[in-house]
Formats: C-alpha cells, sequence, structure tokens
C-alpha cells in the first residue's frame, strides 16, 4: 500500500523527491526548508536518488513525460495539495506572525491568506497585516483574491452562490452574518466599501461592523477612533455598546445619534429623560421603540408631549401590563386606534377595544394578526361589504382559511394585492395569483411562496 506523505517522509530521511509544476502556495525556498526537517531534498530532475514525485495538477508536456518515466518506476507520486496541506498543518503561527512582521514580506503574506489549510486564527491575524492597494476603487487582483479568500472560509453560502465570492458586496453580508468578534475586527483592515441599502442609501464597511452584536470593547474603541458621526451613529442603535459609552454619546448632542439611542434599548432612565428634551423626531422614536413602564410613562407626561407624539405609544411593542391599561383608559380615539393594531396587546385587551363599537377601531383590529380568529370572524361577518376591512382582513395572516378564500373568490386587485403577500393563503392560491404580474413583489414578500419555489428548484 502507498504510503501517507507524511509517513513517506519519515520513512525515507535521507532522500530525494521530484517536484513536478508550478509551485503555489509556498515558495520553493519554503518547500526545501520544510523538507530539510525530514533530510529531504527537493529536486527538479529525476534521478535514479529520486524516491517519490508531487505533482501538481497541470503539467507541461515534458513534465508529463517524467511523471510516466517515473511511473514506470513504481515510484509513488503525490498531489501538491497533499503537501501544501502537510507544510501548513506544520506552521508554528507566532514564529510565522513574527517573522512577517520583520521582513514585512507582504508576497508571502498574500500566499498564506489564499491557503485555504492554514488555521483560521493565523487567517485572521494575516488579515492585520495585509497591505491593501491605496486606491480603493482601482481593481487590485491581490486585493480580489483576499476578499475571495476571506468569503470562501468564512461565508455560509451554497454550492449555487459561488458567484458571491466575487463580489466585495458580499462582505457586507458576511458582517452581518459572523459571530467572531476578531474577525470583525480584523474585517475593519479592509478598505472602507461602500454598499447600497435598501432605500437607495449607502453604509460603509466600518458602519456595518458598528451594527454587529458581536463587537467587543476593543473593536468598539476602534470604530470610536474614526471620529465618524456615521459610525457613532450606528453604534449607538447597537444594544450591545455598554452604557457608559452610550452615556458619551448623549453628550455629543448630535440629532441622528439622538435618534438612534432612541431605540437602544440598553438606555438607561438618565438618558431616557434626556431624549425627552430633544427634538420632536427623537420623542416619537423613544415612544415607539423603547421598554416603557409606569415610571416612564410620568416622564413623558412630565415632559409635556405634544398629543400627536403621544400617541405613538399605541404603536410601541414594549409596553408593560399596567401601561396598557392605562392607555386603555385614557379614551383617547387616536390612541385607541393605534392600540387596536398592536400585536403585543393581549387577546382581551384587543376585545375590550372592540367593544367600544367604533368602526374605526374594527377597521385597525382587522389587521392585527393577534386580534382572536373569532373575533375576525365576527368582523369579516359583520361588515361583509366593506373594501376597506376586507383589504385588512386579506393582509391577516391569523384570518381562517375560509375567509381568505371567500376574499380571493371576490376577484378585487385591491384585496389580491393583500393576499398575495399573506402567509395563510393556501400554495394553490398563491400559484393562480402568480400568473398577475403586478403582485410579483408582494409574492416575493411572501415566506410561503419563497419556500415552495425553493423546494421545487432543490435548494
Amino acid at each position: 500500500m502507498k504510503l501517507s506523505l507524511d509517513n513517506f517522509l519519515r520513512k525515507h530521511r535521507g532522500g530525494k523527491i521530484l517536484f513536478l509544476g508550478r509551485e503555489e502556495l509556498f515558495s520553493h525556498q519554503e518547500s526545501q526548508r520544510f523538507l530539510g526537517r525530514y533530510d529531504i531534498e527537493l529536486v527538479s530532475t529525476l534521478d535514479d536518488e529520486v524516491l517519490a514525485l508531487v505533482e501538481h495538477h497541470r503539467l507541461n508536456p515534458i513534465e508529463e513525460d517524467i511523471s510516466y518515466i517515473a511511473y514506470d518506476k513504481a515510484l509513488p507520486a503525490y498531489k501538491l495539495e497533499e503537501f501544501e496541506r502537510l507544510l501548513s498543518d506544520s506552521i508554528d503561527d507566532d514564529q510565522v506572525l513574527m517573522s512577517l512582521k520583520l521582513s514585512n514580506d507582504q508576497a508571502r503574506v498574500y500566499r498564506l491568506i489564499t491557503n485555504s489549510h492554514i488555521s483560521d486564527k493565523l487567517f485572521i491575524k494575516l488579515l492585520e497585516i495585509y497591505r491593501w492597494s491605496d486606491d480603493e476603487d482601482e481593481d487590485d487582483n491581490e486585493d480580489r483574491g483576499v476578499v475571495m479568500a476571506t468569503l470562501r472560509r468564512f461565508l455560509n453560502y451554497k454550492p449555487n452562490e459561488e458567484d458571491l465570492l466575487y463580489s466585495s458586496l458580499t462582505i457586507k453580508r458576511l458582517i452581518g452574518e459572523t459571530e467572531d468578534p476578531n474577525l470583525l475586527k480584523a474585517l475593519l483592515n479592509f478598505p472602507n466599501y461602500k454598499f447600497m441599502q435598501k432605500g437607495k442609501q449607502w453604509i460603509r464597511l466600518r458602519g456595518v461592523v458598528a451594527t454587529n452584536p458581536h463587537i467587543d470593547g476593543e473593536t468598539i474603541q476602534k470604530l470610536i477612533r474614526y471620529r465618524d458621526n456615521r459610525v457613532i451613529f450606528y453604534l449607538s442603535a447597537n444594544n450591545s455598546i455598554p452604557l457608559s459609552i452610550l452615556e458619551e454619546f448623549i453628550e455629543m448632542s448630535d440629532e441622528d445619534i439622538d435618534e438612534a439611542l432612541a431605540t437602544n434599548h440598553q438606555i438607561d432612565d438618565e438618558i431616557f429623560d434626556t431624549l425627552l428634551q430633544r427634538s420632536d423626531s427623537v420623542k416619537e422614536l423613544l415612544l415607539a421603540y423603547q421598554p416603557i413602564d409606569m415610571s416612564r410613562i410620568e416622564m413623558i407626561e412630565r415632559a409635556d408631549v405634544a398629543q400627536d407624539i403621544y400617541i405613538v405609544l399605541g404603536q410601541n411593542k414594549y409596553l408593560n401590563e399596567s401601561v396598557i391599561e392605562y392607555l386603555l383608559s385614557m379614551e383617547i380615539d387616536d390612541l385607541l386606534e393605534s392600540l387596536a393594531t398592536n400585536p403585543s396587546l393581549s387577546q382581551s385587551d384587543l376585545k375590550s377595544i372592540y367593544d367600544r363599537e367604533i368602526f374605526r377601531y374594527h377597521l385597525s383590529l382587522a389587521t392585527n394578526p393577534s386580534t382572536p380568529t373569532e373575533l375576525l370572524r365576527e368582523i369579516y361577518e359583520r361588515y361583509t361589504r366593506d373594501l376597506d376591512i376586507q383589504i385588512n382582513l386579506a393582509s391577516n395572516p391569523s384570518a381562517h382559511t375560509d375567509i381568505l378564500r371567500d376574499l380571493f373568490r371576490l376577484e378585487r386587485y385591491e384585496i389580491n394585492e393583500k393576499l398575495a403577500s399573506n402567509p395563510s393563503l393556501p400554495l394553490e392560491l398563491l400559484n393562480i395569483l402568480k400568473i398577475d404580474t403586478r403582485l410579483r413583489n408582494a409574492l416575493t414578500s411572501n415566506k410561503t411562496f419563497t419556500d415552495s419555489i425553493t423546494k421545487q428548484l432543490g435548494l
């Protein structure tokens, strides 16, 4: 039986190995040094002292002839990849890094980065010392190779998504997916790429890193040192940022940063109270997104918030039960209408809104997935000719299937548009709706429909 390359080297100390084809991940000298540990000489010509071959998967005609001769001599042949893996496993990470820092051998740094056999730990350290080209807009081959090597190593992608590796835009996806704080820190060494977001807004790489909840203290401080208010904005909205740092951000008195802080659940009552003194847009975000208890209600009322901002509380999904009870008792029409759409309310609270017998509340309840199923049926049967009620029910995933089927039979575009995005609509009806090209966007947002397409494609 042919020995593994590792065992062969241990058993045949003092021999020669012939390399055929171009070396890739390691230089000729690096390969020689490695084989020197076994007292084995690396050669490029075949003679009687050659004991084995290491071959690249692509050989020129002359090298192929030599390979055939070696085969006739029954010399064992090993793939270059096997040799490179063995050499990679022998690397002392700390020693290599020390050598690279002293020599600044960027060619070797690049070769190691493109080596899929080295450890993730060494790879990340190499990203920190790789020197990028000066012009981030210029398409540099080595820079592109580093991006591809990073994505190939760390990105969760399917076999049919190989083309993602050729786009620096995919770095944004990697930053969003990774939970490795060391990788996030290393990615800050990349060019500050610009990515297009939904809504046609741009975000830079540093801003994307600032949104990841797994960044560590060192990365946070590095981001702050950029002195970029857009980066601070994204940090301000990140729930993993320590309160002590959020307290520094509020001292900046920047409206965008204040708005980001208003959405961050890590702020304490002191910051909450301070933000209540800022602009109306900040107040609205506070009331819409912050956890609210009765002590915060008292702060809001002391701040004399305008009623059109106060009613935003009805949309807030983080109201405690005492606050909900208090708001229901206020009998403010706009507030009750807003509460009727809030899925965090209990079924009994929603029923109490319904029992007030006001149509506008019923209209809102028709959209709320937390509205009891029997209450949705009652609304449906009560307003059989009201198009607005029908449209709202068509969008509600909690509406019973027979109601959705009845609405489908009405053949109204306004209703079908809502049905097309409703994951509770039976698949056979969704497949009928796909004939209408106007419903394409609604259907692509429907998980039931997209999952069926994915299953059909075998993905």
